[in-house]
């Protein structure tokens, strides 16, 4: 289904319309560029989280103040990511991009000087907040590709995204066990600066795609939602499957304690294995582009799937690392080719899809981090095996209801 404008809402068409007329070629440079940014800024929203510990330390008169810093790190980037990221449908990507990057830098800074707990909490939503202009990236990637490769240049950066994910948590917790929590946040702001400067040299500008006030905007989110079911199916699935990726995540370190006598720092380098999963998915994305994305979402999803049979079957060290593998390969896979299906809807609209899409992914990984932490009290590892593979399985489902709504 692929949108048609309308000609009873002008506002939102745009002389500086991507397929309209075609911006500059996409570079593999500025596309490694744009994926490495990806994963740099996405990585600070989750440095926290390995070294709750060390702030405890730092701020031992304020234990349940520390223990706000987490969450108010993942609402600052669910706000940043609903608020913020719809202003790329009506200002320049670049502008907004360079604007939105310097404030993390400065917000990274004043968490690494943060004199008490309370300035520790506040720059934390504001890493959380600025962090989500990883989300500005994606759409702006998108808009650059030519239609043909859409689908292996979201791969890629999205690829940059995931890698952010899982080893903000390793890189997290190794600085700030050789040299301090500060230092983590301190190398966080001085990686953010570095990949500020390439993003100031060569990313494009962009014209606006609507000329809707900021309000309008907003409310539009509601009638996009509305009108738009591939979204719809597209957000449901992808919520499933991020609900059963962090779900995993979310108990590893507990289970390989339990099961192998590892600690924290092993089950942070297991963000390394997962990486192996998520770099080869970009095959996914040409797949999609020469096939169509839902064989491969559907594909994505059977691989989830498999891999918690495996991971429940094969008790092992290797199958854990065989499953996560297949794992994070099949969420990555299933991520773009869902993203290839949003970002074809209408172009004039992709940063306001992409909130309304993350933001259910996000929502789905909240819900898959609760669930699992409870079917490890009731039930072990089998329990989170059985859980993870369900969700999967629910967005397999999802994705075959669309299917067949479609054919009718």
């Amino acid at each position: 289904m692929q949108y048609q404008p309308n000609d009873h809402d002008p506002a939102d068409r745009s002389p500086g319309s991507e397929e309209a007329n075609p911006t500059n070629e996409l570079h593999l440079w500025l596309l490694t560029v744009m994926a490495l940014a990806c994963g740099i800024f996405v990585a600070n929203v989750y440095y926290n989280q390995p070294i709750l510990g060390l702030l405890l330390r730092a701020y031992p008169g304020a234990p349940g103040t520390v223990g706000l810093i987490p969450t108010a790190t993942q609402l600052g980037f669910a706000c940043g990511l609903f608020l913020l990221i719809p202003l790329g449908d009506r200002m320049d990507r670049r502008r907004l991009i360079l604007w939105q990057a310097a404030a993390l830098c400065l917000a990274l800074i004043l968490l690494a000087v943060a004199p008490n707990a309370r300035v520790a909490v506040i720059a934390s939503a504001a890493v959380g907040i600025t962090g989500s202009v990883a989300q500005q990236i994606v759409p702006f990637a998108a808009g650059l590709a030519a239609p043909n490769r859409r689908g292996q240049v979201v791969g890629t950066v999205m690829s940059g995204v995931l890698c952010g994910i899982l080893l903000g948590r390793a890189v997290g917790g190794f600085v700030g066990d050789h040299w301090g929590w500060r230092a983590t946040f301190g190398l966080g702001a001085a990686l953010s600066a570095l990949v500020w400067v390439p993003l100031w040299v060569w990313l494009p500008s962009s014209r606006p795609e609507t000329r809707h006030s900021y309000a309008a905007l907003m409310k539009s989110l509601a009638v996009l939602w509305r009108d738009e079911p591939l979204l719809r199916h597209a957000t449901y699935i992808q919520a499933a499957l991020f609900a059963s990726f962090i779900g995993l995540w979310t108990v590893l370190s507990l289970h390989m304690h339990e099961a192998f006598g590892l600690g924290a720092e092993a089950a942070g380098l297991m963000g390394v294995v997962g990486a192996v999963g998520i770099l080869m998915a970009p095959l996914a994305g040409r797949i999609a582009d020469r096939h169509g994305p839902y064989v491969v979402i559907g594909l994505g999803c059977l691989i989830m799937a498999l891999s918690y049979v495996i991971m429940g079957v094969w008790g092992g060290l290797i199958g854990l690392v065989v499953g996560i593998v297949l794992l994070d390969l099949g969420e990555q896979a299933a991520l773009i080719s869902n993203q290839h299906v949003v970002y074809a809807l209408r172009q004039e609209a992709r940063s306001r899809l992409n909130t309304l899409f993350m933001s259910g992914m996000f929502v789905g990984g909240a819900a898959g981090s609760w669930t699992a932490s409870f079917a490890w009290q009731i039930g072990g590892w089998p329990a989170v095996c059985t859980l993870g593979g369900m969700f999967a399985l629910l967005g397999l489902a999802i994705h075959f209801y669309g299917r067949l709504g479609q054919a009718r």
